[in-house]
Formats: structure tokens, sequence, C-alpha cells
């Protein structure tokens, strides 16, 4: 047994695996997210601030993280992840136990998510897979789908459970210290015993010599800004429809139980498919294999707007979960073999910077059309619009093969 236990925290894939699926479950996504709405209604009844106001961290959220993770995907390409990881997720913690000390001010609350939002980027999913791609030389896809699906999904069960359950029992301010305990008790442990460096990385070990562009030399090839186009917009467009699930359905009759639950189905699909893309993406060679699940998504908005019954709904989430599971379990594979994994965290903190974007600034245009047309209906025929060039933009994308990209002339001069 203490052999067993010594191998793992030396590192191993399995072990580095379990490492950032752990990691990915008490990220941001879980960890700030997907409990969002249960701190809401309390925050607001307690300070008497608008919802709105309170929403607005969310704003915070995405902007910094958008800042943030290109530099942190420098910096743990030159210097490794493990400290930088281990480092968000203690700050991450703290961070979100600090919000129990609000007290009125919201200038304190947004000062607050903004340290958040710098730790839940040093802590973020793009780093974890970072970690992943420089492991996982075979069957790279499918760890990198256990990992941020499987991570995300259960992080997403489990901590909404637990903030539950302590809020209606003792209290938002107790609900917050208890994922901060979660994090601290929990998963840090695992983490430094199991999260490891692949050997030589940031000290001009054997990755030293591995393939890979910088971001300036991807940045020149158009590959990277097919990937990155197609994926921010679809990404951006399928996350504000999952944000707007309830009153879309509302709008159309449906009551509030029925939009819960298709957002759920929506949820579970996507942590489940992104799975199931990196599996795809292993065994099929080819980047069109995303293409369906952009025109899946496509035809999950005609059951959101058109269909009729809960079996169609559900069935609407579901093709929108494997949408934006697909576009999410694609982004890292897409990295890994266009850009090669030398700087893996440099080009991926980019392109997530991108997607982030999108996803603060799509939600506001719903809204906004809505407010234009007292409809979602347009603004789903542009979501609409947006996947499918999102899938014609992935049809342009060349074969794998080095060589293969520079017969297509898609690498830039002199690669």
């Amino acid at each position: 047994m203490t052999g067993k236990i010594r191998t793992w925290t030396r590192g191993t894939p399995a072990g580095v695996l379990a490492a950032c699926t752990m990691g990915n479950s008490v990220s941001v996504t879980p960890a700030v997210h997907a409990v969002f709405g249960l701190f809401l209604v309390p925050l607001s009844e307690q300070f008497g601030w608008a919802r709105a106001s309170i929403s607005g961290v969310l704003g915070v959220l995405a902007l910094v993280g958008a800042l943030s993770y290109p530099m942190i995907g420098r910096h743990v390409d030159q210097h490794g992840a493990r400290r930088t990881l281990l480092a968000g997720v203690f700050g991450l913690a703290l961070s979100i136990a600090a919000l129990s000390l609000t007290r009125g001010s919201l200038i304190q609350f947004y000062a607050t998510f903004a340290a958040i939002a710098v730790f839940g980027a040093m802590a973020g999913t793009p780093i974890f897979q970072k970690v992943i791609a420089d492991w996982f030389d075979h069957n790279r896809g499918t760890a990198l789908g256990v990992s941020a699906g499987g991570g995300n999904g259960l992080g997403s069960v489990v901590l909404p459970v637990l903030a539950a359950v302590l809020v209606q029992t003792w209290g938002w301010r107790t609900g917050y210290l208890g994922i901060s305990a979660f994090m601290l008790i929990v998963a840090l442990p695992l983490l430094w015993l199991l999260l490891r460096d692949r050997s030589g990385q940031g000290h001009d070990g054997d990755l030293a010599g591995r393939e890979g562009m910088t971001l300036s030399e991807a940045a020149h090839t158009p590959a990277f800004w097919l990937v990155l186009i197609a994926l921010a917009a679809g990404a951006g467009g399928t996350t504000a429809v999952f944000s707007h699930v309830v009153p879309i359905l509302s709008d159309r009759g449906f009551s509030v139980a029925t939009g819960t639950a298709v957002v759920g189905v929506f949820a579970l699909v996507t942590s489940g498919w992104q799975i199931a893309t990196g599996r795809i993406m292993d065994m099929i060679q080819s980047p069109r294999v995303a293409v369906p699940m952009y025109l899946m998504a496509v035809a999950g908005l005609v059951l959101l707007e058109t269909g009729q019954g809960m079996t169609m709904l559900v069935t609407g989430g579901a093709l929108l979960g494997i949408g934006l599971g697909g576009q999410f379990g694609a982004l890292p594979y897409f990295v890994g073999r266009y850009f090669g994994v030398r700087h893996f965290g440099s080009i991926i903190g980019a392109m997530y910077s991108a997607v982030i974007a999108a996803q603060g600034t799509t939600p506001i245009l719903l809204d906004a059309v809505f407010d234009a047309h007292h409809s979602y209906r347009p603004a789903l025929v542009g979501v609409g619009g947006a996947l499918l060039a999102g899938a014609l933009l992935l049809m342009l994308l060349p074969r794998y093969s080095r060589e293969a990209v520079a017969d297509e002339g898609l690498l830039a001069p002199g690669h």
C-alpha cells in the first residue's frame, strides 16, 4: 500500500487525471456559478440590493477572467502548473470564505469577486487542461473530457447540494464557509498529493524538446482563427441560451418547473458529452466530427422555441447540451493537435479569453433583443445562425498532420 501511495505522489497519468478531475470539481463553474442562485435572494433580502446589482459580479468574473487567462497560461508554460494551481485553489477557497464577511457594501462585494476571478483563473479548467495535455500523448481527448466534463459535472452536483443544506439550515454566510471548507479540507490535500507537472516542465527538461508553436506563431495561422471564432461564437451563443431557458419557456406558457427540468438535462448532457467528445476525437482523426454537434444544437434551438410537450423540450435541451459539451470538449483537443503542447497554456489561455468574452456579451444581447421585440425568437435565430457559421468554419479546418496543414497553406510561412 505504501508503495502504491508513493507511486501516485510522484505523479502518474492516473493520479494526475484524478487530481485534475478533482480540481475542476472545485473550480469557478461549480463553486461560484452553479451555487450563485442559492445566495441571490438571501443577499438581496438582507442588504436591500437589486438582483441585477448582485448579478453584475458575473460580469466582473468574465472580464477579469478574460484578462487573466492569457497571462496565467504563459506563466505555466514557462514555470509549470502545479504551484499555480495549488495557490489558485487555496486563494479561491479563501476568497469564497471572504464573501461571508460581506457587510452591505457593494464595492466590497465586487472587490471580493474580482479576487475570486483572479484565483479562479489560476485554478481554472484551461490550466488543468494544460497539465492533462502534457501528460497524455495518447487518448488525450478522453482524458481532457473526463477531467473537465466529469470534474465540472461532479462539482456542479455536489457543491449546490452542500450549499443548499447549509444556507437553509444556518444561513448564507455559513453556505460560503462550507464551500470554502470543502475545497480546503477535501480537494486541496488530494491535489497536493496527486498533482504533478510532467518531469522537466518549465525547467528545460524533457518537455523542452516537445513540438509546439508559440502563441504568436499560432496566431499567424488561419487554423487558429477558425478554431477561435467557431468555438467562441458557438459556446457564447449556446451558453446564453442555457442561462435563458427558463424565461424562454415561460414566455411560451410553460411552467418554471418545466424550464428547470430542461436546464437540468441541458447541464447533465453538457458535462457527459465533453467526455464523449474527447473519446470520439481520439477515435476519429478528423476535426469535422464536431460539425454534427453544432447542427444538433441548432435542432435543439428549434425544439426549444417550437416544441410542444415535455418530451420534445427535454430532447431540445439534450441536443443543446451535446452542442455545448462538444464545443468545450473540442477546444483543448484542437489546441493540442494543431499547435502542440509546448505553449499550450498560452494558446488555450488566449482562446478561453475569447470564449469568456463571448459568454459575457451574448446574454446581454439576448435580453436587448427581447426588450426590442418582446420575444426571444429573433435572438434564437441569431444564435442558430452563429452555430451554422461555426459549423462552416470547422469544415474549413485542415487535417491534423503538420504536413497536411502545410500542404493546405494554413500554417504561417516558414513553419
